[in-house]
């Protein structure tokens, strides 16, 4: 059983990767040395050593692999392009936050077969559905622990597979399941006994006692049966007969059942596991949103000192970073742009250690991701600390390198009370900076402005010490200077200091917005709530991380968007709970990057204050009931020979502030591989709208803090009720198949 098949195996470009391949690695101009890399023979693991580095090797997995990019397509690599050849040379790009692996082969030839090969086997595991993704699975453990290559497995080295597997299980039980595999009665499986015996193992007892509620014989769902499931535990409704037959021909691997019109256990596992079983309802993770509103009424993906792949004082300041955020569908990026030596503006954290980057190169990224993730527009926050002059070199790389992308005037025949919509913009690039009307009477190219708070320093946001200019030169330059060219290319988000929303509304006008510190926008939406969401119907407003985040850590995003605001920036860079949640809210509609608000954050007549969720006329709690069934091959979080996790199952709900709630099984002592908790989690949702939902799986450890296994965050809305698996995420936010939780909602009226 190779799950793999011949078809890839036979590839001439997977036959070269097999054969290995000594390949230049490179991380700097000075740092080039030889590797010999290979695929093994599970054709998923590429292998790579130094020739000298005696036993040391690596190896990565092709699922960890996002994309291919073939010559200078990095700025390593660009760094070199005089010493190599764009045909030899090509890029490893990986999922989540893993750095790229830059490559040069010694010939075209050699380039292009580890291109297409890599390309290949990318596509092929990105196809495989959950019965093709658990075979892998288990064929790579097999070939991991078959030390000594002969395609057996003796018990005692079966033992030692199942601790590798995250199992602590009775010897005795093994070993009567090792022996009824063992049809040859040799005292040790093959690969194909191995699965056998992988099965039996993994027999889901709590899968199996649904089935026997709903199964007349025991052996099969008929079609009356499945359907009677999906209406009453899956709250299908009237489409439970069309349903029934659909999920027979799409799940059931027996062809005799499917003539019956039935579903086997092995097909009713299929589909539990399948994406129409998760969690997430389907059908909104596809764009379903009315994208025709003004842009003030959407939630949108928003990200901070976007050129930083690390912390904020020594940070590596990367063009790689906002592909990262761009490829995620961020759609408003930072720009920290500082002057530059030889007249051409630099972006980097001023003040520190951070590394620099040309303005014109991230334009040109900008330029060519931009669209790549979500057609909707994107907006450069620009945090301006330039000179005029570099100003004007600014604006001339956005026109020119842009070009029709840059929007540089208001649509035409647009309602100039109101902001136009995503749907108007698409494709379109908006600038976020100061501006300055009546440019007719200037005399010059130059334009000076009042600076009226310490805010405002940066024509942007003065987020942190190290960005503000020193106390003695604020005292004295208090005219921050503008280049005209620059101001002419604000169009719908003009940059300006809040004066408070009694002003805001006698005098703002749409396409001014506000910056406000996380402090700030905090304490605005807890003493005037319900103001806060009236502004933000109208208006945009950025929030940012307070100054002292010089790790670059992240507020909570959900304080923020319960007061309507849009742009939330966070540090892409940073993983955990915050970004967790981010990816949560921005996972449905398409990861498009713009999430319609409830219609309560949307209508002028609405009073809705995240405080008081009770005094909102349309007010209606709901009760959320999880029944934490059983858990599926756990990731280990400690390597070491006989560690095995102990896990439980913390839900979290993030809402208003009377939303936030968390509720935790007990643990399970030694048992990642399939532990079953059987534990029952309730909550009150007062305003199920902004809800959001966070599965997390911890190792439990009675002396030191938990260690994190997996995560999945999705919004209340989104969820489905019923029987439903959780495909668990990294840290990263990447997959970590075979890895589930199989839990039972159900969502009510709370009286």
């Amino acid at each position: 059983m190779d799950p793999e098949g011949s078809r890839l195996q036979d590839d001439p470009h997977v036959k070269v990767m097999m054969a290995g391949s000594t390949l230049r690695k490179v991380k700097s101009r000075s740092w080039k040395k030889q590797r010999h890399f290979r695929l093994l023979e599970d054709g998923l693991t590429i292998w790579y050593k130094s020739r000298w580095a005696g036993r040391g090797h690596s190896t990565f997995s092709v699922t960890e692999v996002e994309a291919v990019r073939e010559g200078h397509q990095s700025e390593v690599l660009l760094s070199i392009s005089e010493e190599f050849p764009a045909s030899h040379c090509f890029t490893l790009v990986f999922h989540g936050r893993q750095g790229n692996l830059d490559l040069v082969a010694d010939s075209p030839e050699e380039a292009q077969a580890w291109i297409q090969g890599v390309r290949k086997l990318v596509h092929k595991a990105q196809t495989m559905d959950e019965k093709e993704r658990l075979d892998q699975w288990v064929w790579d453990w097999f070939h991991k622990a078959d030390k000594n290559k002969d395609g057996k497995m003796n018990f005692k080295e079966v033992k030692k597979l199942l601790k590798m597997m995250n199992v602590d299980m009775n010897e005795e039980h093994a070993l009567h399941l090792f022996t009824m595999a063992d049809k040859s009665e040799s005292g040790s499986l093959e690969i194909e006994q191995f699965v056998q015996f992988y099965k039996m193992l993994t027999q889901r007892d709590e899968v199996w006692k649904v089935f026997q509620d709903y199964s007349g014989d025991g052996e099969k769902l008929m079609l009356e049966e499945l359907e009677s499931f999906l209406t009453i535990e899956q709250h299908e409704g009237e489409q439970s007969a069309r349903r029934a037959r659909e999920l027979i021909g799409r799940y059931e691997p027996s062809d005799t059942a499917i003539k019956q019109g039935a579903m086997s256990l092995d097909g009713f596992q299929v589909y539990l596991c399948s994406q129409e079983g998760s969690i997430f309802r389907p059908q909104l993770l596809d764009l379903h949103q009315d994208m025709r509103r003004p842009l003030s009424h959407y939630f949108i993906s928003s990200s901070h000192n976007t050129y930083l792949l690390e912390d904020q004082l020594r940070g590596h300041s990367s063009l790689e970073a906002y592909i990262k955020a761009l490829k995620r569908g961020c759609r408003c990026v930072e720009l920290d742009c500082w002057d530059g030596h030889d007249g051409e503006p630099i972006v980097y954290h001023g003040h520190t250690l951070t590394t620099k980057i040309l303005f014109k190169d991230i334009i040109s990224t900008v330029k060519e991701y931009a669209f790549k993730a979500s057609d909707f527009p994107v907006i450069l926050s620009l945090e301006n600390h330039c000179s005029v002059e570099q100003q004007t070199v600014m604006a001339r790389h956005l026109r020119h390198i842009l070009g029709d992308s840059l929007l540089i005037c208001p649509l035409g025949g647009h309602d100039p009370h109101q902001l136009p919509s995503p749907q108007e913009l698409k494709s379109k690039i908006l600038l976020k900076a100061k501006k300055i009307s009546g440019l007719e009477g200037c005399p010059d190219d130059t334009l000076t402005d009042d600076v009226s708070d310490d805010e405002d320093l940066a024509n942007g946001d003065a987020d942190s010490p190290s960005t503000e200019d020193p106390p003695a030169e604020r005292k004295t330059d208090k005219k921050s200077k503008l280049s005209r060219e620059l101001s002419d290319l604000v169009v719908y988000c003009k940059s300006v200091h809040f004066h408070g929303f009694d002003h805001a509304r006698s005098n703002a006008k749409c396409d001014e917005m506000s910056s406000f510190s996380e402090s700030k926008a905090r304490r605005l939406a807890k003493e005037a709530g319900s103001d806060f969401v009236q502004y933000n119907m109208r208006q945009l407003s950025r929030i940012y991380p307070g100054g002292l985040r010089t790790d670059s850590s992240n507020y909570n995003p959900q304080e923020m968007w319960n007061a309507g605001c849009q742009i939330v920036a966070l540090n892409f860079q940073t993983a955990g709970l915050e970004m967790d949640l981010n990816d949560g809210l921005f996972r449905q509609n398409a990861g498009c990057g713009y999430i319609l608000k409830p219609h309560f954050m949307r209508d002028g007549t609405a009073q809705f204050n995240p405080e008081k969720p009770e005094d909102y006329q349309a007010y209606k709690p709901l009760r959320l009931s999880i029944q934490v069934m059983s858990g599926q091959q756990l990731p280990k979080v400690n390597q070491k020979e006989g560690s095995i996790v102990d896990p439980l199952v913390r839900v979290e709900v993030y809402g208003v502030p009377k939303d936030q709630a968390k509720e935790e099984t007990a643990h399970i002592h030694n048992n990642g591989f399939n532990p079953v908790w059987n534990e029952t989690l309730n909550f009150v949702v007062h305003t199920p709208e902004l809800a959001l939902v966070r599965f997390v799986v911890e190792d439990y450890d009675k002396a030191s803090r938990n260690d994190f296994i997996g995560q999945f965050t999705l919004p209340f809305k989104c969820m489905q009720t019923g029987y439903r698996h959780i495909h668990l995420l990294s840290k990263d936010g990447t997959a970590i198949p075979p890895a589930s939780l199989f839990i039972n909602v159900s969502i009510s009226e709370f009286t």
